[in-house]
C-alpha cells in the first residue's frame, strides 16, 4: 500500500509505503533505489539487512542510506514495515549528520537521536489506524523541515544538478554541470558527498542502474539492448556494474524477480 505525502512534503518525500511480508525471505537481493528510506517496524516481526556481507538486525526505526554495495534482506513472514521514501537530495533536511555517515549502512535511529526517535516510534505504535500513524510521521518530518529550513537552498541546488543526469541520459559530465550551474567542480563534489551522501559519479551510476533494472524487470529486451539504451559501453560493462551493486547478474535478477514476490520488489527496490 502506497500513500502520497502532503503537499508540503511532496517536494522532499516521494511516498509512504506499507509492506507486509507474506512469506519468509532469506538473503533476498535488495537493489539500490537512489532514495533514502526511513523504515519503521510496525509489527514486531524480525528482519535483518546484510550489506556487503555484514548483518544487522533491523531495529524499531532505522535509516537506510544510499546503497552502492551488494545488499541482502532476511525477514520473517508477517513482518510489517512503514517506509518513508525520501528524495536523494532531501535527506539533509530531516537528518542532522552528514549524509555520508548513512551511506551503505542501516542506521539505528536510536543511536542518532534516541529520545526523539523513541518518542516518534512509541507514538506511531500506539496510534490506531494507518492514516493516523502516517500523520504522526508527517508531523515529525514537518518539524524537522522547519528546524532545518536554512538547508533548503543547498537542497534546491542539488535537485537542479541532479536533473541533469536525466536530461543527459544518465551520463555524468561534471565540467558541463559546473559550467551550466556556475559552481566549481570541487564544490559540486562537496555538495553531493556532504548533503546527499555519495559522489556525483556514484549517484549517476545508481540512476543508470535503476533505468536498467526497470528494463530487466518489465521488458524482454536483450542485455545488449538494455546496456546501450542505459548508457553503458557494452554488455560486459553493464553486467560488471550490475554485479557491483547487487552481487548477481542481470539474468539472475530477472529470473529472481519473476519467480519471487514482485510486489515487494516494486515497493522497495525500484527507484527512478
Amino acid at each position: 500500500m502506497q500513500i502520497s505525502p502532503s503537499a508540503s512534503l511532496a517536494p522532499y518525500i516521494k511516498s509512504f509505503t506499507v509492506v507486509t511480508i507474506d512469506k519468509d525471505l532469506t538473503d533476498e537481493v535488495f537493489y539500490p533505489s537512489g532514495y533514502i528510506d526511513l523504515i519503521i517496524n510496525i509489527s514486531g516481526g524480525a528482519a535483518a539487512t546484510i550489506i556487503n556481507g555484514k548483518r544487522k538486525d533491523t531495529p524499531d526505526i532505522e535509516l537506510l542510506g544510499h546503497l552502492t554495495l551488494p545488499t541482502r534482506l532476511t525477514v520473517a513472514q508477517g513482518t510489517v514495515v512503514l517506509i518513508a521514501r525520501i528524495y536523494p537530495y532531501a535527506g539533509i533536511l530531516f537528518f542532522s549528520d552528514p549524509l555520508s555517515e548513512f551511506t551503505n549502512y542501516a542506521t539505528d535511529m536510536y543511536d542518532v537521536a534516541k529520545s526523539e526517535s523513541r518518542d516518534l516510534y512509541d507514538r506511531i505504535i500506539q496510534a490506531n489506524g494507518l492514516h493516523t500513524k502516517i500523520n504522526i510521521l508527517e508531523t515529525y518530518f514537518l518539524q524537522q523541515l522547519k528546524k532545518n529550513e536554512t538547508r533548503l537552498k543547498k537542497t534546491k541546488i542539488l535537485q537542479e544538478l541532479s536533473q541533469q543526469f536525466f536530461m543527459n541520459h544518465h551520463i555524468l559530465d561534471l565540467p558541463v554541470m559546473a559550467k551550466d550551474s556556475g559552481i566549481s567542480e570541487r564544490y559540486i563534489q562537496k555538495l553531493y558527498l556532504t548533503n546527499m551522501g555519495i559522489s556525483p559519479s556514484s549517484f549517476a551510476a545508481v540512476i543508470r542502474f535503476n533505468k536498467s533494472l526497470q528494463m530487466v524487470l518489465n521488458t524482454p529486451q536483450s542485455l545488449t539492448t538494455i546496456a546501450y539504451d542505459c548508457g553503458y559501453y557494452d554488455q560486459a560493462h553493464f553486467i560488471k556494474e550490475f554485479k557491483k551493486f547487487t552481487g548477481i547478474s542481470p539474468s539472475a535478477s530477472r529470473h529472481s524477480m519473476i519467480k519471487n514476490d514482485t510486489d515487494l520488489q516494486q515497493a522497495v527496490n525500484i527507484g527512478f
